[in-house]
């Protein structure tokens, strides 16, 4: 919301934020990979792929920009739809820790489909929107300084590691004994996934929707 009363941003501002911002993600990804819990590893992926935001928004490009408007809203539903199917676990098993709820999978094979897409879509995987926010903002980056490739690049791989890690550990497995008369999944839950996921498969038809004036 500021970045155009800063605009343009003054060296000494620009360096600074930049390094924290790229430093963060680097911090808050490793952080995920540590995490027993299972919304703090879902918030913590948040705030790893907001570092990418803040990065793209200072560098003043309109490639930043526009990577930084489509990798929110596109973080935004993902993030949104990970907190829904966390939440679908809690309800039924009352526990967030990965390590007592494993093995999911046997108990709910269609929402473990849900958990693999959704996981997939935060690794930012085509087709889907994530991706080339990405791209627009690990490009704009690349150009402002050559060396934060090495530093997007180890993020993104670590995104990748905590994300199949969210899923292995959550519906692979063998299942805890107490956990073996659970109530099934509604239709209402299947339904708010599928409007989470939907737009997020469409919506790179046509990306020029969502990434502002500047595409």
């Amino acid at each position: 919301r500021i970045s155009s009363v800063l605009n343009p941003h003054p060296p000494n501002l620009m360096f600074p934020i930049i390094i924290l911002a790229l430093w963060g993600i680097l911090m808050t990804s490793s952080i995920c990979l540590r995490q027993t819990d299972l919304k703090a590893l879902i918030a913590y992926s948040s705030v790893s792929h907001m570092g990418l935001v803040i990065a793209a928004i200072i560098v003043q490009t309109p490639w930043g920009l526009t990577g930084a408007m489509t990798l929110m809203i596109a973080h935004g539903l993902t993030s949104s739809a990970l907190f829904a199917l966390a939440n679908t676990n809690y309800e039924r098993t009352h526990t967030r820790t990965l390590l007592l709820v494993r093995g999911l999978q046997l108990v709910f094979p269609l929402m473990s489909t849900w958990w693999l897409l959704i996981n997939l879509t935060n690794m930012a995987m085509p087709p889907t929107i994530n991706l080339l926010g990405e791209l627009f903002i690990i490009s704009t980056l690349f150009n402002w300084s050559t060396p934060t490739i090495i530093i997007t690049g180890i993020g993104t791989l670590i995104t990748a590691t905590y994300s199949l890690y969210m899923f292995l550990m959550t519906q692979r497995g063998s299942i805890s004994t107490q956990f073996r008369l659970l109530p099934p999944t509604h239709t209402r839950e299947h339904l708010t996934l599928t409007l989470h996921l939907l737009p997020l498969g469409l919506l790179i038809m046509k990306p020029a929707l969502i990434s502002g004036l500047f595409t």
